[in-house]
């Protein structure tokens, strides 16, 4: 993690509950006693340190790793309209045509890598008891926000899912294989984030904060429909004053720690421990599977109707090597002359690009969010005006806007937040998914049905479960 360093005990816990040939998810992790290695405020801190380091992932090329926040833009970005593979083949592509299997070994991953954040967020709180009377709401704060945003990013992908709320026997196979309800996994959620936002300050920018909880837990409600709570938190948010837009979009990407991010996972150049290596694979010929995570055509036509030129110019680019071929630009590891951005290390699969969880302009476009949804019709309130119209003057798109429908902020949404990994979730949650994404498979030759709106099970937890875990409809 970025200017921090977790303790040698820690790199043992580690080993040896991250180690997937002896991974049951979520079960035999809390085979470690918890108790060995949280007993005071220094521990402890490692503890809350070791949380981000779970959703950092390890940066290798070895499968059986888990790579954590590294893979997320496969199982989202490469399921919507924005991007796809190179070629067209191997198991990625399984996630542009809509044809995952449950054997995936990349959905599998993911879904072990945030069940491990889990285990690690519950390990935390089990020992909280240990702490300080000064230290202990920081550190519950923190460990309910990870916990919270590991269980959004899983409920949004697989639907129901097992809950675990605390250290749990490897022999408790009722909750490690029992999917529960998506509506239980979500009041732990909002549960968790409430609290998270009530413990912490803005202190940090690479761990959680009041304003990382606030904003994820707008977004949850956002997902739920409570439109009301959601907006009362975003403007707590804008009226804090504490973060505002970057003049330069490029910026935002390559001028870490600034004004516009609210939450990152912190990244360090050339360092095998704290680098990663999924920009590289949006690269040609560079990466262990390069040419994944390229431009659809579909996405660059959006920019040329909505981006500007200043959004557009940083968010993607023409592959040099392959004239018909277009690469992400927000997280370039090995820099661009043209365009002004420095390589961020010596070599592009040690890279340091922090990966930006959550931003300013992503706050303001919920914030329009939150005052349009659930009406019928384009709005044109002062409020959400002002919000939409903020985002927009940055990209240099200065027409004074009236009114603002769904479609308008489902547009605005993808050019300024596109390969961030929110195009998936925004659809779906804007009830757009269905016929944008049915359209754009049958215009590439596929197949879009509700079914692939969740991702199968990993075939490896059920198979593990004796088939006491349930799959998910339209998978076998």
């Amino acid at each position: 993690m970025k200017n921090i360093r977790i303790i040698a005990l820690f790199v043992l816990a580690t080993h040896l509950y991250g180690c997937q040939d002896d991974f049951l998810s979520p079960a035999p992790n809390s085979a470690i006693s918890a108790d060995v290695f949280y007993t005071n405020d220094t521990e402890l801190e490692a503890g809350v340190v070791n949380l981000y380091d779970g959703i950092q992932g390890i940066n290798s090329t070895t499968t059986s790793d888990l790579h954590g926040i590294q893979i997320e833009y496969q199982v989202t970005e490469m399921r919507s309209d924005n991007t796809r593979t190179k070629s067209g083949e191997g198991e990625a592509s399984q996630f542009e045509s809509y044809t995952v299997e449950a054997t995936n070994g990349v959905v599998a991953d993911y879904y072990a890598s945030f069940y491990n954040v889990i285990f690690r967020a519950n390990t935390v709180l089990a020992n909280l008891g240990n702490a300080s009377e000064e230290k202990a709401p920081q550190f519950e704060g923190e460990a309910k926000f990870v916990r919270a945003y590991a269980y959004f990013n899983l409920v949004r992908l697989f639907g129901d899912i097992p809950l675990a709320t605390e250290v749990i026997a490897p022999t408790d196979e009722a909750t490690a294989f029992t999917r529960v309800a998506t509506s239980e996994v979500y009041e732990l959620i909002v549960s968790d984030l409430t609290t998270a936002a009530a413990n912490l300050d803005n202190t940090y920018k690479n761990r959680a904060s009041k304003a990382a909880a606030q904003g994820l837990l707008a977004k949850a409600h956002l997902t739920l429909g409570n439109y009301s709570e959601a907006q009362i938190l975003l403007e707590d948010i804008i009226a804090s004053n504490e973060f505002s837009l970057e003049d330069n979009f490029q910026d935002i990407f390559y001028s870490e720690g600034n004004d516009e991010t609210i939450f990152a996972i912190g990244y360090v150049a050339d360092n095998s421990n704290d680098s990663q290596n999924f920009s590289a694979e949006w690269l040609n010929s560079v990466g262990r599977s390069s040419g994944l995570n390229y431009v659809t055509s579909d996405v660059r036509t959006a920019f040329a109707t909505y981006g500007g030129t200043m959004r557009s110019n940083y968010s993607y680019r023409l592959d040099a090597a392959q004239t018909t071929q277009y690469q992400v630009v927000k997280y370039l590891p090995n820099g661009d002359e043209t365009l002004g951005i420095a390589p961020t290390s010596g070599d592009p699969t040690l890279a340091g690009n922090d990966w930006i969880v959550l931003r300013y302009a992503d706050v303001l476009l919920m914030h329009v969010e939150a005052i349009l949804a659930g009406r019928d019709g384009p709005i044109s309130t002062a409020d959400a005006i002002a919000s939409f119209q903020e985002v927009r003057d940055r990209a240099g798109l200065t027409t004074p806007v009236s009114s603002i429908s769904k479609v308008d902020l489902a547009n605005e949404r993808r050019v300024e937040l596109a390969f961030e990994n929110h195009r998936l979730f925004d659809l779906i949650r804007l009830d757009l998914a269905e016929s944008v994404l049915g359209a754009f498979a049958t215009a590439n030759g596929h197949s879009f049905t509700a079914n692939d709106l969740l991702l199968p099970i990993p075939q490896r937890e059920i198979n593990l479960s004796k088939g006491a875990l349930s799959q998910n409809a339209g998978y076998n």
